[in-house]
């Protein structure tokens, strides 16, 4: 039987508490007309492009309003682009400005005789709070049960003269490299199997700025929300680690219950599919609320998995079967059937792409008939493809070379050879762009491929070992 519902089906989360970060609309809609590039953070914390953090204090009962509009600011000021240090809407709503004491503390405005929206607020108590933050005494009450770190535990930024690893030795130099003006205001990502940390690196800098330590060596990280936030997936761990960016900081731990491996980013719906194959299940996480919405239970260790419009594919490592999640169709899973050694899958124009490691060929299924198209001979060691634009690319590991194929009558329109001389693998595609990313393990190299002219663009070197390179917006670091 080719098709059948997921009986154990979709399980849907629920609520958590009243206060989980979830910021008014009207409050919402009032920050974003009078600061339009302002960030409102999933645990509530907002964050304008000046870099000044606002802290939401939620009354206890809101006030029944028709407009919503600033009550009182301490200073007095007229608006809220002027940044006060306390807003009290007429909703009772409060912003409370992260201030500094001068002495490297960070802290709120301290009022004799605070006004009663402030004493009696509370602050949402899955909120991630600035390390260290001071509360004078007379406002303690806003705290509840949210815990405050006194000290910067959880900052986990670590610099280059403070690392314990061998390959940031010092004889290690910085080789400066021509930056391509599509890397220009970007933040390069580059985990290891060597380090738990994650490597920062400068567009055109051969060695990381700074690295960001991690809990277990990753296996798999993922750049959300404009490159402010980074997915991390790592060994033995049964959780999806937040980390902030901006002020590298582990903000948030999304709990499976079962140890996840590669994520795939849907940006139509706001969604990360993230597979465990050792528990046959494909969690979706809510990249607005950063929270686990659904679990797709599944057949087999699943391995290889893409996304193409609304559907899944992936295949069993266990016993070599291809199968397809229908997402809009009640999650039907189909059976492609089996192929030997899978080492890639790809969906176009209706056909889904298969190739073999093994055996370097590529099979070709319709996916409406599941009758075999076409298969034919391809580069050696494909291991990993592509499509774009009815062009199937094609990685050649061993030969480190790209086959072009048309995805729309199957044939074969040209080659590009790379020139790394390595042995190259992971062919990725930057997020919102028509650039990948091509990966050489063996001697440290990332290229950047233009998948619209099919053309390499750039080389770069690392003194590093590599294992995966993300590329995502740069952000603006918290001081």
């Amino acid at each position: 039987m080719r098709k059948f519902l997921l009986i154990l089906g979709i399980i849907f989360l629920g609520c958590t508490s009243v206060f989980a970060a979830k910021i008014p609309e009207d409050v919402k809609n009032y920050v974003y007309q009078q600061i339009p590039n302002a960030d409102i953070r999933f645990d509530g914390v907002i964050i304008f492009p000046s870099n000044t953090v606002y802290l939401p204090l939620y009354p206890s009962l809101f006030s029944d309003i028709k407009t919503l509009e600033i009550k009182q600011t301490f200073p007095e000021v007229k608006s809220l682009t002027q940044e006060p240090d306390i807003v009290i809407f007429n909703n009772d709503f409060v912003l409370l400005k992260v201030l500094s004491d001068g002495q490297g503390h960070k802290t709120v405005a301290h009022l004799t005789n605070p006004p009663l929206q402030v004493r009696t607020g509370l602050l949402p108590q899955d909120m991630l709070v600035p390390s260290g933050l001071i509360i004078p005494e007379n406002i303690k009450g806003i705290i509840g049960n949210l815990k405050i770190d006194t000290k910067n535990e959880d900052i986990i930024r670590v610099e280059n003269k403070d690392s314990f690893e061998e390959f940031l030795a010092k004889d290690n130099p910085n080789t400066t490299q021509a930056i391509i003006p599509f890397l220009k205001n970007k933040t390069i990502f580059v985990t290891t199997n060597y380090s738990k940390n994650i490597q920062i690196l400068e567009p055109g800098n051969s060695a990381p700025s700074y690295s960001l330590a991690q809990h277990s060596v990753p296996i798999d990280a993922l750049a959300v929300n404009n490159g402010k936030f980074l997915l991390v997936t790592s060994c033995d761990r049964p959780f999806v680690d937040v980390v902030s960016v901006a002020d590298s900081r582990f903000i948030k731990q999304i709990e499976l219950g079962a140890n996840p491996e590669q994520m795939i980013m849907d940006r139509a719906s706001d969604k990360v599919y993230v597979v465990s194959p050792s528990a046959s299940t494909v969690f979706v996480i809510d990249i607005k609320t950063m929270s686990l919405v659904q679990k797709i239970k599944v057949n087999g260790y699943c391995e290889h998995m893409i996304l193409a419009s609304d559907k899944l594919f992936y295949a069993d490592k266990l016993n070599n079967e291809i199968w397809a999640i229908e997402l809009n169709n009640e999650y039907i899973l189909k059976d492609i059937g089996k192929f030997p050694n899978v080492s890639a899958l790809a969906f176009a124009d209706n056909k889904l792409f298969i190739s073999s490691r093994t055996k370097s060929r590529i099979a070709v299924i319709d996916y409406n008939t599941l009758g075999l198209v076409s298969e034919f001979t391809t580069v050696n060691k494909p291991l990993a493809m592509l499509v774009n634009d009815h062009t199937l690319f094609v990685l050649g590991s061993q030969n480190n070379e790209i086959q072009l194929i048309n995805t729309e009558n199957n044939k074969i329109t040209g080659k590009v050879d790379l020139g790394t001389g390595g042995f190259s693998t992971g062919l990725k595609r930057i997020d919102d762009t028509n650039y990948a990313t091509i990966n050489d393990l063996k001697n440290n190299y990332f290229s950047i491929f233009d998948l619209s002219s099919a053309k390499l663009v750039k080389t770069y070197s690392l003194n590093i070992p590599l294992k995966d390179v993300i590329i995502a917006n740069k952000v603006r670091l918290f001081k």
